[in-house]
């Protein structure tokens, strides 16, 4: 449907937008850079509203509707946590949920989250009367597929991205107007340890390959590190800015990969302005729904999948640790065995996982003999392919618990190394 000439004219104020939302309703947030603060300031200020059920990712920027006792009336879910709701997942004054980041937009498209609203940020529509998710595809598509309202903050200043990400502006229930910066999630300064970690990981990534890698200082530290690689792809869930200058450099070309061949794919971005702007209107980059680019069958279609993602706690079977110290959530299981798995299935591909060989200042081994109570398996022993730590790294694919016991003991810290082999040969006798 061609644009109305009028719609800027549409918009109200923040406040209005939601005047729609009711008690009990469940409404759906757009997160990472996307996330929508003025909506939820707006929805936050309502004293007249109670058991609110507020599905998410990753949010970026405040949390108000937590502030005081309003988590009492406001309950956040996380599907993917980030920092500003770790103490309130701690305190019980929010919740999370354990599941596969390719199977969060189920939940919504089956009806077993039925969704009332779901608050978006948009980019301006074009002149067919489009407006585009922007930054964050992930689960928003789902979403805004199936909430009886859409309310939305179209924001000049948020890229408009190509893929699965059209939402035409007559299926806007109410929207404001907004021209302001966008989230943004600056780049780390890496340590040695990082640095050495990026290194070991950049020699295992062979020319032609398809990247998947998350956001931090590990994946960072390799992504600086392959300028020497040929005709790259990536694949991925999410990228942020160290991936542009591989694109601008042309170490990255998407040639060869099999699904989306010369397009860089992703379901979301986390990153500043310059990777705003490097997706902007990028037919070279498509953005689809996480149902899509974390579905194994999809994934494991592209040679050479190099999939690189962190970890907590490594046991000495392999268990791997990546959303939980004990029983304090830190992150979600996210994407790590969707592309885990679709790596270790990809023809030449390598499924990666990353952490230095010491926490807490040096004072304990993060590979142990088991793993803290109330710790979440996020990749199952049978699962997990490549470790790598600054000390080296190993496949434990095929390997019997004794072989890969001794095998993560060579690339843990050397402090810790004895202890280890006693605890080995206690447990394997």
């Amino acid at each position: 449907m061609p644009l109305p000439a009028d719609w800027r004219q549409r918009a109200v104020s923040p406040s209005d937008a939601i005047a729609l939302v009711r008690s009990g309703m469940k409404i759906f947030v757009q997160g990472a850079c996307a996330t929508s603060t003025p909506l939820l300031q707006a929805l936050a200020a309502r004293d007249d509203l109670d058991d609110i059920r507020l599905y998410h990712l990753h949010l970026a920027g405040p949390a108000p509707w937590l502030e005081g006792d309003k988590w009492q009336r406001f309950h956040s879910i996380s599907l993917f946590t980030g920092p500003g709701l770790r103490k309130p997942i701690e305190d019980g004054h929010a919740d999370f949920v354990p599941i596969f980041l390719s199977d969060v937009p189920g939940l919504f498209s089956s009806g077993r989250v039925a969704l009332d609203v779901a608050f978006v940020q948009l980019s301006p529509p074009d002149k067919h009367g489009s407006c585009s998710l922007g930054t964050s595809v992930d689960a928003a598509r789902a979403a805004v597929d199936t909430a009886r309202f859409i309310v939305a903050e179209i924001n000049d200043q948020m890229p408009r991205t190509h893929g699965n990400t059209s939402v035409p502006f007559d299926r806007i229930d109410a929207f404001i107007t907004t021209d302001r910066p966008l989230h943004e999630h600056a780049p780390g300064n890496e340590n040695p340890v990082e640095a050495r970690i990026g290194e070991i990981i950049a020699d295992l990534v062979e020319d032609r390959s398809t990247l998947q890698m998350g956001i931090g200082n590990i994946p960072d530290a390799v992504l600086s590190r392959l300028g020497d690689k040929h005709d790259l792809g990536v694949h991925t869930e999410m990228f942020s800015d160290r991936l542009v200058e591989l694109v601008e450099t042309g170490v990255i070309t998407n040639k060869f990969k099999q699904v989306h061949p010369g397009r860089t794919v992703t379901s979301f971005i986390n990153g500043t302005k310059r990777v705003f702007d490097f997706v902007h209107d990028n037919l070279a980059v498509e953005f689809h729904p996480c149902d899509r680019t974390n579905d194994t069958a999809v994934i494991r279609r592209n040679p050479r999948v190099v999939a690189i993602n962190s970890a907590i706690q490594v046991d000495l079977s392999g268990q791997v640790v990546a959303d939980s110290f004990g029983h304090r959530i830190y992150s979600g299981i996210g994407g790590q065995m969707d592309f885990i798995r679709g790596a270790a299935l990809s023809r030449g591909g390598k499924a990666i996982i990353a952490l230095p060989a010491t926490g807490k200042g040096g004072t304990v081994s993060r590979i142990c003999t088991e793993i803290n109570p109330g710790a979440g398996v996020v990749t199952t022993r049978g699962h997990v392919h490549w470790l790598v730590t600054e000390f080296g790294a190993v496949n434990l694919h095929g390997m019997t618990l004794r072989e890969r016991g001794a095998a993560l003991i060579s690339i843990a810290h050397p402090d810790f190394r004895a202890e280890l082999t006693k605890d080995l040969k206690r447990l394997r006798h």
